[in-house]
């Protein structure tokens, strides 16, 4: 009985990584696909042998799509006893080739080209402008690698043709001269430019910022790390800035809600989406499901690993899935205070700014130093209201603030 290879997010097919008769594990990437954030590495949902590919390069495909079928591995026949020589049959005339009007043979059609690269190896030469039919792979099968892009030297283009100024928005011209140089925006550019126009444009955001006390939060990070047995992975301070952030979600599920119209979507699970800045430039948003009910440890593994997994270009489709919330932390960059843009049809984004030594007033009136990070709240102004924006931030602080809550 065949398994079909179903796809979980609407997207681009880009090549095949294995061909018909191949045996597969299941998780063997099998094929590649172009979403709306990433390049996604498609798995073998079973064991077997690849039975059928019903997707081609270029085609676009939706939701549940099935692009192939994994059959079962069958043992391979005895071979047959070898059949007796048959007289040779005489040979038949070749009959002409039809001719095109002009008296000359048709062409012979040209073959489909299927390059075999890594998404990594896409992503570069994408941004490097590099045809990777010209580039020699040097990965198993003949794939094509980051490195074999990144060492790849393009033979010397012809002298370009200067072209007309190209009217990019009305009344804007294109620069052109010595002086400038146009670039094509890459695909996850023009959609991060697309995604942030259709928030910004249709969404009625607030914003809603607090600052936190931030000493115990990171003595606690550091004792929790401390006693980690060696090769552990490390808790971060985002980590715990998840934890938190789900945690507080479970109290205010008006913002784990997605905007439908007339109509919200309350979500029972809390699944934070978290940006990652990736290597060739833009933000992929991996999910950490049900982050409420994960220890800090398993959160930080899975965390850890799936960041991995985005920056290496070798996401899976559950890693960038189902995201109720989302976080864009800056804190690493020295950043004090920012605003996030929500991602549709999510009621909420929280930006993280860095926790900075700073002088505070204590009690008493006294002058002495501290650690303290600011956070702003967008929020979805069709869905909830600057009280409940509020409410939730001094909820998420008393978390922050004491945060041996997020072991319990």
């Amino acid at each position: 009985m065949a398994t079909p290879i179903t796809l979980s997010m609407e997207g681009t097919f880009i090549n095949w990584l294995k061909n018909v008769g191949d045996t597969v594990k299941a998780g063997d990437v099998v094929a590649e696909v172009e979403s709306d954030k990433a390049t996604i590495e498609i798995e073998a949902p079973a064991a077997g042998v690849l039975a059928a590919q019903d997707a081609h390069p270029g085609d676009s495909l939706r939701e549940g799509a099935v692009i192939g079928q994994i059959g079962e591995a069958t043992a391979e026949p005895a071979p047959a006893a070898p059949a007796p020589k048959a007289e040779p049959a005489p040979a038949l005339a070749a009959a002409p080739a039809p001719k095109r009007a002009n008296g000359a043979p048709p062409a012979a059609p040209m073959p489909e080209v299927r390059v075999k690269a890594s998404p990594l190896a896409r992503r570069i030469a994408e941004e490097k402008g590099i045809d990777l039919r010209q580039v020699a792979g040097s990965g198993p099968g003949g794939r094509i690698t980051k490195e074999d892009v990144e060492g790849f030297t393009p033979p010397p283009a012809p002298l370009a043709v200067p072209s007309p100024t190209v009217v990019t928005v009305p009344g804007r011209r294109m620069p052109e001269g010595p002086d400038v140089e146009i670039i094509e925006l890459n695909t996850m550019r023009k959609r991060i430019a697309a995604g942030t126009m259709e928030s910004n444009q249709t969404i009625p955001t607030f914003f809603v910022t607090v600052e936190s006390d931030v000493a115990a939060l990171l003595a606690l990070r550091k004792q929790l790390n401390d006693s980690l047995p060696e090769g552990a992975t490390k808790i971060s301070v985002n980590d715990l800035i998840v934890k938190a952030v789900a945690l507080t979600l479970r109290r205010f599920p008006n913002l784990n809600s997605h905007y439908y119209g007339d109509k919200l979507a309350r979500h029972l699970r809390v699944n934070i989406g978290i940006a990652v800045a990736v290597p060739q430039g833009g933000v992929i948003y991996v999910v950490a499901k049900d982050a409420d009910k994960l220890s800090l440890g398993a959160l930080a593994e899975l965390n850890q690993a799936m960041i991995a997994r985005a920056r290496d270009g070798k996401i899976k489709p559950d890693d960038i899935s189902g995201a109720t919330f989302s976080i864009s932390n800056l804190g690493p960059y020295d950043v004090e205070h920012f605003t996030a843009i929500i991602n549709p049809p999510e009621a909420g984004v929280l930006a993280v700014g860095s926790a900075r030594t700073v002088p505070v007033v204590k009690e008493g009136g006294t002058l002495g130093v501290g650690q303290r990070m600011r956070v702003t709240l967008s929020v979805d102004h069709r869905v909830s209201d600057g009280a409940e924006g509020a409410e939730f931030l001094q909820a998420f602080r008393q978390l922050i603030e004491n945060p041996m809550r997020l072991l319990v």
